[in-house]
């Protein structure tokens, strides 16, 4: 079964085609971070009209590349909950116009689900229970995946995300944007202990998620630096943030699979990009005796692949939307209605 994942939640409008849920026939995206440099952020209206002029030639692209056309695609998937809802809208528009255009099934899918999924396309052995961290510039949430479809949020943040914190950072720094790969790049200069920032939660018996204190840490040493000395060791500070974001994902990641004895950690989303907590992950979960996987760094950002692969798998389940999907910009795991599902 050949698939067509769309994804347009935030600023990457992406198309991606998966053939039995495992084989990547095409990940095309179509980045925006230069538009939207010059606001230090994304702006929804700017983001959402892009998509616009950018959704079918994304298609056409992921087809091509996979020397196919819409006549050899039997199903289409696409992020319908969790995101700006005027750039969701845009993915579910062409998402249904192509199942109405075809009579193939339609599954939207929570955005965070897709996510999830993405360490199917190369851990395709990954069966529940695991733990799955997703951290990215929008979301930190630590999900315990109980079976198929079902999940329990353990953990999330209560203000800021860890991609925010980077992106927040990285603009305090005269850095670009997106903030994180540049904090990064910056930090391989730099001397992780030159300054300690704070760990927010860090002792809480909660796994939540907090960033907003550390953002503010950061500014404020920043501030006293170029006050003092009148300059400003970048990397170093750099460095010093990027190793307490670390600290604390990395940290009750752990506790949390030791609490609720899993065996199996999968870690997703953007800032799983990010080399340096790739490394603490890996070396944390030896010691603990914990099997670890996390997507290749190409799958880790907002991609149509996993949307693809999530869907697949929905669909042979017995999972299909109505033509009646909707855009919603907040969803739970789990949240989204299907017109067909198996028992």
């Amino acid at each position: 079964m050949i698939v067509l994942g769309i994804e347009t939640s935030c600023d990457e409008t992406a198309a991606g085609i998966v053939a039995d849920g495992k084989e990547v026939l095409a990940n095309v995206i179509a980045s925006q971070a230069d538009l939207h440099q010059a606001y230090g952020g994304i702006v929804p209206e700017v983001a959402a009209r892009r998509h616009i002029e950018l959704i079918v030639p994304t298609i056409e692209t992921a087809l091509h590349e996979a020397s196919l056309s819409l006549g050899d695609i039997d199903a289409v998937a696409v992020t319908s909950h969790m995101g700006l809802v005027g750039c969701v809208a845009v993915g579910v528009s062409a998402a249904k116009s192509i199942a109405f255009a075809r009579d193939l099934p339609l599954i939207g899918l929570q955005h965070i689900e897709g996510h999830i999924y993405a360490n199917h396309l190369e851990h395709p052995d990954l069966d529940p229970p695991f733990l799955c961290l997703t951290v990215s510039g929008g979301h930190t949430q630590l999900v315990l995946v109980e079976g198929r479809w079902r999940y329990r949020t353990m953990g999330e943040t209560l203000d800021d995300s860890a991609g925010e914190a980077f992106d927040k950072v990285a603009r305090l720094l005269g850095l670009g944007f997106p903030g994180g790969p540049e904090i990064d790049r910056l930090s391989a200069e730099g001397d992780p202990r030159a300054f300690r920032f704070p760990r927010p939660l860090e002792k809480a018996k909660s796994f939540d998620f907090s960033f907003s204190g550390l953002k503010t840490a950061v500014k404020n040493r920043i501030a006293e630096l170029e006050r003092n000395s009148g300059s400003l060791p970048k990397a170093d500070v750099a460095a010093s943030l990027q190793e307490a974001i670390a600290d604390v994902l990395v940290g009750k990641t752990m506790r949390a699979a030791r609490t609720l004895g899993v065996d199996t950690l999968a870690v997703t989303g953007g800032v799983a990009a990010n080399s340096r907590l790739r490394q603490l992950f890996a070396e944390r979960a030896t010691e603990a005796g914990v099997r670890l996987v996390m997507p290749s760094k190409r799958l880790c950002t907002d991609n149509g692949a996993m949307i693809a692969c999530a869907g697949y798998h929905r669909l042979r389940d017995g999972f299909r939307s109505s033509l009646e999907l909707d855009a919603v910009a907040s969803a739970t795991l789990g949240e989204v209605e299907y017109e067909h599902a198996l028992a």
